[in-house]
C-alpha cells in the first residue's frame, strides 16, 4: 500500500520509468500483454502469481 506524499511520489516515478522504459523495449512475438482494468482482474493476478511463485 502507497501512503504518504513521498511514496506516492516515488510510486508515480517508478511507474513513469517504467513507462519510458518500454517505449525503447523491442517486444518479442512471444510477449503476452494483459490489461488489468479492474479490481477483480488484479485480485485474480495477484492470485495466480501467488501460486506460481509458491
Amino acid at each position: 500500500m502507497v501512503s504518504g506524499e513521498k511514496q506516492a511520489e516515488l510510486f508515480a516515478d517508478a511507474i513513469e520509468s517504467s513507462y519510458m522504459e518500454s517505449l525503447c523495449r523491442k517486444t518479442e512475438n512471444e510477449l503476452r500483454i494483459t490489461h488489468l482494468r479492474e479490481a477483480e482482474d488484479i485480485r485474480k493476478f495477484m492470485a495466480k502469481r501467488k501460486e506460481v511463485n509458491a
